[in-house]
């Protein structure tokens, strides 16, 4: 089935998020206490909710979308290209460059989103940061109604698991067995919400997100028994 998907029809994506608010102080005394009870279970006796706050940025409810970078597969004479492309910035305007790109050039039957633990992370995150900022959710990313063989995703991850619902595998531990160079760079996903808040270096967290999708179209290319891009067809845009 994956290899009659033709990769031009593929948007790969990943995006990197953060706590909302730079310190748990800045939270009002009701949003301390959801977000204690939202987090109870995996804080355990460990940590306090404001020891755990540098984690907000995995629950839409309490995070935000900082970074969100795409990529897609182009052939001109049998010529190979990926070009990948970022938004950034302030959040609203980054989901609405994501969903004008939707509507405008990935809005087809065909047309597939792909990425990796995207269907337990980016896309539903992408989908709840729409409904809070009051944002009409895409045909791509609105699941209501649909049946599973009508939802428009990949995941590279759960392509991995092959049925194996207790597996969990990274795509930095993917990408190393099957022999792609590594996504990773100089920051890890723990480290983003530091950089965006205190470090303000926007320009590195985009680098560590636009790594991640070339990587994702890798594993891919991987799963397919195709060649692997090399630099010279990777186009930053």
């Amino acid at each position: 089935m994956i290899d009659k998907v033709r990769l031009e029809n593929i948007l790969f994506l990943d995006i990197e998020t953060v706590p909302e608010h730079e310190h748990y102080g800045l939270l009002d005394d009701e949003t301390k206490e959801l977000y204690s009870l939202k987090t109870q279970y995996q804080r355990k006796e460990e940590f306090s909710a404001e020891e755990f706050y540098d984690r907000a940025g995995i629950w839409a409810e309490f995070g935000k979308i900082v970074c969100l970078s795409v990529g897609f597969f182009t052939f001109r004479n049998d010529v190979r290209h990926f070009r990948v492309t970022s938004f950034f910035g302030d959040e609203k305007q980054i989901l609405k460059d994501f969903t004008n790109l939707l509507i405008n050039h990935f809005n087809q039957p065909q047309h597939i989103l792909c990425g990796h633990n995207a269907k337990e992370f980016d896309f539903p995150f992408i989908a709840r940061r729409m409904i809070i900022n009051n944002m009409p959710i895409p045909d791509k990313l609105n699941l209501f109604g649909k049946k599973p063989w009508e939802v428009p995703h990949l995941d590279t991850m759960e392509l991995w698991k092959f049925g194996d619902f207790k597996s969990y595998t990274s795509l930095k531990l993917l990408t190393k067995i099957l022999g792609i160079p590594s996504p990773k760079g100089d920051i890890n996903g723990s480290q983003v919400g530091h950089v965006y808040h205190v470090e303000k270096d926007i320009d590195r967290i985009v680098t560590y997100c636009e790594k991640d999708v070339v990587a994702v179209a890798q594993v891919l290319l991987r799963f397919r028994r195709e060649e692997l891009l090399v630099p010279e067809e990777i186009k930053h845009v």
